[in-house]
């Protein structure tokens, strides 16, 4: 039996972050996150790309992987209101970014929150336990080097 497991050491690995706007209070604290835990893993090439809302995330994680980064963290934060709007990009979003990474082989890891309210999302976009940002890191880097190990 062969077993491969990633590690969390970004030290060589080129990363990319699409952050959303929309929600931008929230996303920067995602974003915050993210790099930082980026810089305590040794990532030293990080490219952080801002788009408008989280319908635009699969596209630009979609530049990031063909500018070549090894893996890509996708941020953004949709918060649920009166119409069926959030069900749509929630779903859209999400969609396309596990689509994108099937189709490319490189690992995305989700920070895109889909809440019901603001409360709900500061509590997932903290800097602590439970960051939904350095999940995302953490998983996107531990599957680029598990997948560059096979």
């Amino acid at each position: 039996m062969r077993e491969i497991k990633g590690s969390l050491d970004a030290t060589g690995l080129k990363v990319g972050i699409v952050a959303a706007r929309w929600n931008q209070s929230i996303t920067e604290r995602l974003l915050g996150s993210a790099v930082a835990r980026l810089e305590e893993l040794g990532a030293e090439d990080v490219t952080v790309l801002h788009v408008p809302g989280a319908l635009e995330i699969p596209v630009g994680a979609r530049a990031l992987v063909e500018d070549g980064c090894d893996a890509v963290v996708a941020i953004g934060v949709v918060i649920k209101g009166e119409t069926d709007h959030y069900d749509i990009v929630v779903s859209q979003s999400t969609s396309g970014v596990s689509r994108l990474a099937l189709e490319t082989g490189v690992p995305i890891g989700n920070a895109i929150l889909a809440v019901h309210d603001v409360a709900d999302a500061l509590a997932r976009a903290g800097s602590g336990e439970g960051s939904k940002g350095v999940e995302a890191v953490d998983a996107a880097v531990e599957t680029a080097n598990a997948v560059a190990s096979i």
